[in-house]
């Protein structure tokens, strides 16, 4: 593709994203590649970063268009990236502009004075509200955690994730995984907290690896390895993962467990629960059991009462914690959200208790960092629900994880973000019910 391709597909992708019934960025990109073979893994490279460039600027961008009495729209978002963001001088962004066929039409009079003066503008937008300099909606940034700091919602909404690998234990160990890619070109390094986590210190495609097909690894925030490793799963226990999904969490229990015992992964999906029987094949994880339920209060909960020795609820949420892989999602959200949410997530945890068996545990996660999902959910169903106590991150982590736990786990609960903890935003309490 040319320089001028790229941008016009760029500037397709973004005005398809700003579509109210468009579906995640990256399965939306994910779609398109694959409808389009011609283009070249440079080219795929070249248009994702520049999509989501304005993706995670987006209100810095407006911000500054807007001094300039320029609307945002997808064309001038794409201007206005190419100079800001990726530093293009203005015949360079003339050139992706050439008319040509396929490619992004040539830039009229007004777009020329536009390019000039960003050129002069500042970056980043310091000198914006917070809304603008945080990269959310004014909205979002009122319901963000009282004292944390600008910097670390910063890092939350306007960096770029990394590539985070969980080692499968079933099969190999830390140095494997580290080899066999290191066979196939691919450098990975451990993790600073996790204990069978590696990072990519450059985004490599992994898909099409051996040691992918072999089922050494699923590909795993290091924040969710910590809250799968926070259940504590042994060996011979039997094991819900109430909210399974795909089946992240399950195949690390499974792991955890040394493939002794017995989980069974429930959800309401069936289509994300048959999703998660490739990955469970893969990797070798045996002991998984998958069973789609009706609601949270399906009549199964109630027949296995108490017979759990550990109850995962990873709850559906917002996702805040998770912008930096998924920027569009900032935009969607909507207020209301919120609260529905939190009153599924209080009605999921309440069923999920029942299946505890008295000394087992309860372990309830969101990759969110809004109190309104996590402790204003964990706090009043501990004060309904005597025979649950929090048992304190902080006493877990040595043994669980080793060495000291980060900060902020002076309270029961963890709460980790990218700034303090290099990992997507998650909250994780852990409660045990009394014999």
């Amino acid at each position: 593709m040319t320089p001028s391709a790229r941008t016009q597909a760029a500037i397709d992708l973004v005005a398809a994203l700003f579509r109210s019934d468009a579906p995640p960025a990256d399965q939306m990109m994910a779609d398109w590649f694959r409808t389009r073979r011609f283009v070249g893994s440079k080219d795929r490279r070249a248009i994702a970063e520049l999509v989501y460039a304005v993706l995670r600027h987006r209100s810095g961008l407006a911000w500054r268009l807007l001094e300039l009495g320029v609307e945002e729209n997808p064309r001038t978002l794409i201007l206005a990236a190419l100079v800001l963001i990726e530093g293009r001088r203005a015949e360079k962004v003339s050139e992706r502009f050439d008319g040509s066929p396929y490619g992004a039409t040539r830039l009229r009079n007004t777009e020329e004075n536009l390019v000039a003066a960003l050129v002069q503008a500042g970056w980043p937008p310091f000198d914006g509200p917070p809304a603008v300099r945080i990269g959310l909606p004014e909205w979002l940034v009122d319901a963000m955690p009282q004292g944390m700091e600008e910097r670390a919602i910063r890092a939350l909404s306007l960096e770029e994730a990394p590539v985070d690998l969980r080692v499968n234990t079933l099969k190999t160990d830390r140095a494997g995984v580290i080899a066999a890619l290191a066979a196939e070109g691919i450098e990975a390094v451990p993790t600073m907290l996790s204990p069978v986590g590696l990072r990519l210190p450059e985004r490599k495609p992994l898909s099409g690896t051996k040691a992918f097909r072999d089922g050494l690894f699923e590909v795993q925030d290091e924040g969710s390895q910590l809250a799968a490793l926070l259940v504590d799963a042994r060996p011979g226990q039997k094991l819900i993962d109430f909210c399974a999904g795909a089946g992240g969490k399950s195949l690390a229990l499974a792991a955890a467990m040394q493939n002794k015992g017995r989980i069974m992964a429930l959800d309401i999906s069936e289509g994300r629960l048959d999703r998660a029987a490739d990955r469970l094949r893969r990797a070798g994880a045996h002991i998984v059991q998958r069973k789609t339920l009706t609601s949270q209060r399906d009549p199964w909960v109630k027949r296995h009462k108490a017979s759990w020795d550990r109850v995962l609820v990873d709850a559906p949420c917002t996702g805040t914690g998770t912008f930096r892989r998924n920027p569009d999602r900032k935009w969607k959200l909507k207020p209301e959200e919120v609260g529905e949410l939190q009153a599924l997530q209080k009605d999921i945890l309440d069923s999920a208790a029942r299946l505890v068996a008295p000394g087992g545990r309860l372990v309830y996660v969101t990759c969110s960092v809004l109190p309104a999902e996590d402790e204003d959910v964990v706090e009043p169903f501990l004060a309904e629900h005597g025979d649950f106590e929090a048992v304190p991150i902080a006493d877990l982590w040595p043994e669980l994880i080793g060495g000291a736990a980060p900060e902020g786990t002076g309270r029961p609960f963890l709460r980790l973000d990218p700034l303090a903890a290099g990992t997507d935003g998650f909250f994780v309490a852990v409660m045990q019910k009394r014999r």
